[in-house]
């Protein structure tokens, strides 16, 4: 029951309608040859859909690749797809990409949505949130936070601070971290959705109780956005 996603952002703001018309019906294929394995690959955007009164528009980012099995003594390729829904929104002078991926192909899926719509990597970037952005976060429910992650910690010999618990917000320890390194990581119940959500200063968005990506999307754009508009 998790569901993972990151944020990024277009360097570069698009109208959606453009962004549209630019991947509608993107479609390559690949041959791909090994011994006596032949196979053709696909990698497609699939299923965009529109919703202009949420500035939103909704895809799937569709792309095979090829892995290898042990079988029989033998190491055998065989050909798999993934895919990934993606939203743009546009939020005042912004235009955000959310791809419900885990970090690292929500990474390469990004970089392959910026060749399309660029004709280059670099057109979309990732979003940022200020630690102290993060810090007006927890604070808005202390007493809901469970894990936090300090970086760049100015203690010699010391890269990385974390605080565990259902008491962490009882601590002075929380206080002290933040004198010594920048808030990169939270854990914590929104109440009002009852999600466990885990956040981090990249826009990496992980929420821990829910399979639903649909209501992912919209926890996302309903306040991770906002973080990184601040």
């Amino acid at each position: 029951m998790v569901v993972a996603g990151k944020v990024f952002r277009l360097a570069e703001s698009l109208p959606l309608d453009e962004i549209a018309s630019r991947l509608e019906g993107y479609h390559v294929e690949e041959p791909y040859e090994e011994g006596d394995y032949r196979f053709t690959l696909v990698t497609e955007v699939v299923g965009l859909f529109p919703k202009p009164d949420a500035n939103m528009l909704r895809g799937v980012y569709s792309h095979d690749y090829v892995t290898h099995i042990f079988h029989r003594g033998k190491v055998a390729p065989i050909p798999r797809t993934v895919e990934a829904l993606f939203s743009f929104s546009h939020i005042k002078d912004a235009t955000f990409l959310t791809v419900v991926e885990k970090k690292r192909l929500a990474n390469f899926i990004a970089n392959k949505l910026s060749e399309i719509l660029f004709d280059r990597v670099g057109g979309i970037i990732e979003a940022r949130i200020p630690p102290e952005t993060l810090r007006e976060f927890h604070l808005k429910n202390p007493e809901d936070t469970k894990i936090t992650f300090f970086d760049n910690v100015d203690i010699p010999n010391v890269n990385k601070l974390s605080l565990y618990g259902p008491d962490l917000v009882n601590t002075s320890l929380f206080e002290d971290y933040c004198k010594h390194g920048d808030l990169w990581y939270i854990v914590a119940r929104a109440r009002e959705y009852g999600y466990v959500v885990g956040v981090t200063r990249d826009a990496s968005v992980t929420i821990f109780n829910i399979t639903d990506k649909e209501k992912y999307l919209e926890y996302v754009v309903k306040e991770v956005y906002p973080l990184i508009l601040k």
